[in-house]
């Protein structure tokens, strides 16, 4: 546009017609939250005004109900954010990400002292601006603008996202700490097919899942009986999952006790077995060979209308074998338990600040000293016992456990704990802790179970899905509750690498299930950081287990601060030097991510050059030879610290991982100091 329109609407360039309007154009709109209102009002003004054109004319039955007021002004900001320019994100804000997104949550009630006479003119001139822009663009100011058309969609709009709401209810009834986040919902962004050429379509904007891609619906059910790292085994699911058949998966090595099942079916403990309600079709030969003679067909015809019968195989029952609930009851936690509903826990003022759910120190004594029969000295030695085994803390960590005015809080009465910690449900559990080896094992076991049956086999994508109802996921979730008082600080550096990287992958998984897949870098931050769990009486989130943890306590990129401070108990428990290859084992559920693989202390150092060569021959550092340019995972730039002081070490210690031919070709080019670093975009979609 040669000229400004009236107003000093400045910065609007032509560009090609249909592209959707871009947050920075917006801003160079000069769009403020009066102009924006002056535009609702002076519309209103001007409705019978001749310069408008036939059809745009504003509706004269009066202003909308407060309602529709309220979708128009979220569907605007709907609108706006979609356009927002995505900051590289790892867990950290950019600085100015705030900014940007403060400008899309602009309330648009107008302002009747601002409104002004020259504003008709204004809409005329940014209508003919919108007119070149396109529809896209034409949508957004037509709400703004209150047209007729556009009170009519919101009307539409707010009777939709009136059931909608009514669903979100329904979940958040179901999880309190998903109403928090109620535009961020559990499995929102979880695809079902895997199949490339779906996922091109969706990034075209069209997400339509294909029909021949779903399993077939069946009135059947079909068990697969299996077990860890049996070739046969994931043969036999590919096979299923290319018959559209959805199934369940009993693994013999998860649920020892169906080895006699199987055992007094078929007579032998052999695996895999497929069983088609009742009827045992036998393992993959037998699989094969029906496919070939085209009889699978009609088993499955009669399968999918036959419902099972009370003969056929159950799938796995809520805590069969599991030993997370058994064990020996802590005397302590019934000591404790008593002691919660004895004395009095309420908010109280400590050096001049408050604090929620705490009891005085003189309070327990009292209570110790009668329900124990001990001397008050004595009382406080045992209250130093119970602090020690992580039942309490003092509010500002000042002392263990000492008798006077001093403030203590219960675990499971943490702010923090209760509100962003998933693996305390129901309080502090009652069993006395089991070794951190133990815990770590069985950890280490059902994780290589979940990884093997609902992943793919290169490690790539993961059935979110399946993972959501399946019992093995269940059994993970009551292991986890038993990190709540266990001790973690003499863990060996191998089990203590294992230990932290299998948790990051499970918690990352269960993190995902629980909020949904973060749909952008504010989401990410608080996945990162306030998903939280109980480990050893501390709160870890995925942020401080890789951060502070594994990475011996480093500033997270775009951070000023380390996780931990001088003070913080966790700091006991980091490793005391990073560790660089845990970026090539850590899965957040990214697609730029490194595959998903299970991790053991034995063997964890090879484990994890295994997982450096994999990631990096396989797309994370590409070396064009003939144009002298590297493209690298931006996971080295924003880790560089732990890989060398700059650039140059940082991609000689990356060609250690490479194949042997392009680490010496690259080693070559960096001597000549010819070589030019190209980092790839990260894909954050989530790796389904």
């Amino acid at each position: 546009m040669d000229e400004k329109p009236e107003g000093h609407i400045d910065g609007i360039h032509k560009e090609d017609q249909g592209k959707p309007l871009e947050v920075e154009e917006m801003h160079s709109l000069n769009i403020s939250k009066d102009d924006v209102n002056k535009l609702e009002e002076g519309n209103k003004e001007d409705k019978d005004d001749k310069h408008v054109e036939q059809g745009d004319r504003m509706n004269k039955d009066g202003d909308l109900d407060s309602k529709a007021q309220e979708e128009v002004n979220e569907t605007t900001r709907e609108d706006l954010a979609e356009e927002e320019q995505e900051p590289v994100f790892d867990g950290t804000e950019v600085p100015g990400m705030q900014a940007n997104r403060s400008s899309s949550t602009r309330s648009l009630d107008p302002d009747p002292e601002e409104e002004g006479s020259v504003w008709p003119e204004k809409a005329v001139a940014l209508k003919n601006f919108v007119k070149e822009k396109g529809a896209a663009v034409t949508s957004v100011l037509r709400r703004l603008s209150l047209k007729r058309d556009g009170v009519e969609q919101a009307n539409v709009d707010v009777d939709k996202d009136t059931s909608d709401s009514a669903k979100l209810g329904e979940q958040a009834a179901m999880s309190p700490r998903t109403a928090e986040r109620s535009a961020w919902n559990p499995l929102n962004y979880i695809k079902v097919s895997r199949d490339t050429d779906s996922e091109s379509k969706a990034e075209q904007g069209k997400n339509i899942i294909e029909e021949s891609l779903l399993p077939i619906a069946t009135k059947g059910r079909i068990i697969l009986y299996t077990r860890l790292g049996c070739r046969d085994c994931r043969e036999a699911r590919l096979f299923l999952q290319r018959k559209r058949l959805r199934y369940v998966e009993i693994n013999i090595d998860v649920y020892p006790s169906r080895k006699l099942e199987i055992e007094k079916v078929s007579g032998s403990c052999a695996v895999p077995k497929v069983f088609l309600n009742e009827v045992l079709i036998g393992g993959l030969s037998e699989l094969k060979g029906l496919d070939e003679s085209g009889k699978l067909d009609e088993k499955i015809d009669f399968f999918i209308s036959e419902a099972p019968s009370p003969e056929a195989p159950l799938p796995p029952l809520p805590g069969e074998d599991d030993v997370s609930d058994n064990g020996p009851v802590d005397e302590l936690a019934v000591i404790v338990q008593k002691m919660k509903a004895t004395i009095v826990v309420k908010d109280r003022l400590y050096k001049m600040r408050r604090f929620t759910n705490c009891f005085l120190g003189s309070e327990a004594v009292d209570f110790l000293s009668e329900d124990q029969y001990l001397e008050r000295e004595e009382a406080v030695e045992f209250g130093q016992k119970l602090a020690s085994e992580h039942f309490f803390r003092h509010v500002l960590d000042e002392n263990l456990f000492e008798d006077g005015d001093h403030l203590y809080r219960f675990l499971d009465h943490d702010p923090t704990v209760s509100s962003q910690c998933h693996n305390i449900p129901r309080g502090i559990i009652e069993l006395k802790p089991k070794p951190i080896a133990e815990i770590a094992s069985r950890l280490r076991f059902l994780s290589y179970a979940i990884f093997e049956a609902y992943a793919s086999e290169d490690g790539r994508h993961v059935d979110y899905r399946s993972i959501h109802g399946s019992e093995e996921f269940a059994r993970y979730l009551r292991i986890v509750q038993e990190l709540q008082r266990v001790k973690v600080q003499d863990m060996p550096r191998e089990e203590k690498l294992a230990f932290f990287i299998n948790l990051y992958n499970m918690m990352a998984i269960h993190a995902i299930l629980a909020w949904g897949h973060p749909a952008g870098p504010l989401e990410r931050r608080k996945l990162f950081g306030d998903f939280k769990y109980v480990v050893g009486g501390c709160t870890y989130s995925l942020s401080s287990i890789q951060n502070g943890i594994l990475r011996g306590n480093q500033r997270p990129p775009y951070n000023l601060m380390k996780p931990f401070g001088v003070k913080d108990k966790r700091s006991q428990v980091a490793l005391p030097y990073p560790e660089p290859l845990i970026h090539f084992a850590l899965v957040c559920g990214t697609r730029s991510g490194p595959a998903l693989q299970c991790y053991s202390p034995g063997n964890i150092d090879k484990e994890l050059m295994d997982a450096a060569r994999d990631f990096l021959r396989a797309g994370g550092l590409i070396v064009d030879l003939s144009g002298k340019v590297a493209y690298a995972s931006k996971i080295l730039k924003w880790y560089s610290v732990d890989f060398g002081k700059n650039e140059v070490e940082v991609l000689k210690h990356a060609s250690n991982y490479l194949e042997p031919t392009d680490s010496e070709a690259l080693l070559e080019i960096i001597a000549d100091a010819q070589l030019k670093v190209i980092y790839q975009p990260y894909d954050w979609r989530l790796n389904c």
